[in-house]
């Protein structure tokens, strides 16, 4: 082979890797590329060590059932996966209904701009996102409703993402991130017009303890609403497909146990809310929302070669391609539990906080 055959190959081959790694890497506009793939706040050469504790939490199943033990777990899975969220699905960490005609991206603004809408989110009034990640939903929901949007995560890393983000979207006016757990918040009595958390309540041990602290802090007649991460009437905890499927779930999502739909009223109830509605927006007449997931085993493929690659040249910490393929297998789990009708991440539960005459 000669020289120019051999310079064109290798242009070639580097013009394919930076194709898959700044162009195709990132779907959409993220804001953050596989070059840029990290930890999060965990030191890339504690990567590996990370995500092997993570995997230990499970094999010691009383852990989870410790509230105390949960917050640094789920801390610790959002740092491993929040740069790899953000590369491959975006700055909203959760799930929408399909609609015909609608790309992803609109798709998922309409889902969040509903949940804002049901609250009666007004100009001015001071909204709470419980579990806010890298804040997309709060973008999207203050630039709809021009409340102003407070939002709460356990994970630092993702409040100096979510920072980033606002200021870059000229949102920051608007949105306003702090790093804290859910189940002990920073707030006053009775000092928000309205809240909701969008697919993050599913990371609480006690759900009672996370409803009681939204009720706290909202103000008497505010509302709140909430999509929850469930099994629902078709699940059977005796087959053992249907707990195949479940305990997949938890252990790729960081969750504690997920939650029958039966108990998310009850739970709400309990703790003094007036259920105002509630329903599973993943039935009928609804798109499946597992689509995206089915239609992204290319893009895995695809990103799970960059990852590879990036890794092998010690630009991706080590532990990177290990996490990459575990929400792989994540994704193939949250699809049959969509496909079987086992499991939803789209209970809606809107509530009121009665009026302190009632």
């Amino acid at each position: 082979m000669d020289f120019f055959s051999l310079f064109f190959t290798g242009a070639l081959l580097a013009g394919g890797l930076y194709w898959f790694v700044c162009i195709l890497g990132p779907a959409e506009q993220k804001g953050k590329r596989a070059t840029d793939l990290s930890g999060g706040s965990i030191s890339a050469e504690n990567v590996l060590d990370n995500y092997n504790n993570y995997w230990s939490f499970f094999r010691r199943p009383k852990e989870i059932e410790t509230a105390d033990k949960v917050p640094d777990f789920v801390d610790t899975f959002y740092n491993l996966v929040t740069d790899i969220y953000e590369w491959g699905w975006g700055q909203s960490f959760h799930f929408s209904p399909s609609i015909p005609g609608k790309s992803h991206r609109d798709a998922t603004r309409l889902h969040e701009e509903m949940a804002v809408d049901l609250i009666e989110a007004k100009p001015g009034k001071k909204i709470l996102d419980v579990g806010c990640g890298v804040g997309g939903p709060m973008r999207a929901i203050a630039a709809h409703s021009r409340a102003n949007v407070v939002g709460i995560t356990i994970n630092e890393y993702q409040v100096n993402r979510a920072k980033l983000h606002n200021k870059k979207a000229g949102l920051d006016s608007l949105c306003e991130v702090l790093c804290g757990n859910f189940l002990k918040m920073p707030f006053s009595d009775n000092s928000f017009d309205g809240a909701y958390s969008i697919e993050a309540t599913c990371h609480a041990p006690n759900l009672e303890e996370v409803y009681a602290e939204i009720f706290r802090v909202l103000k008497p007649g505010s509302l709140y609403v909430s999509y929850e991460w469930v099994t629902t009437d078709k699940y059977n905890s005796e087959n053992e497909e249907h707990v195949e499927v479940i305990q997949g779930i938890e252990r790729g999502d960081a969750l504690p146990g997920l939650r029958s739909y039966v108990d998310i009223s009850k739970t709400a109830n309990k703790v003094g809310f007036e259920v105002v509605k509630e329903k599973d927006l993943a039935k009928p007449p609804a798109q499946p929302w597992w689509n995206r997931l089915k239609m992204g085993r290319v893009a895995y493929w695809r990103n799970h070669i960059v990852v590879t690659v990036l890794s092998a040249l010690g630009i991706a910490p080590k532990g990177t391609v290990d996490v990459h393929e575990m929400l792989f297998h994540t994704a193939h789990h949250l699809t049959r539990g969509g496909e079987s009708g086992i499991f939803t991440p789209m209970h809606m539960i809107l509530c009121r906080k009665p009026n302190s005459s009632s």
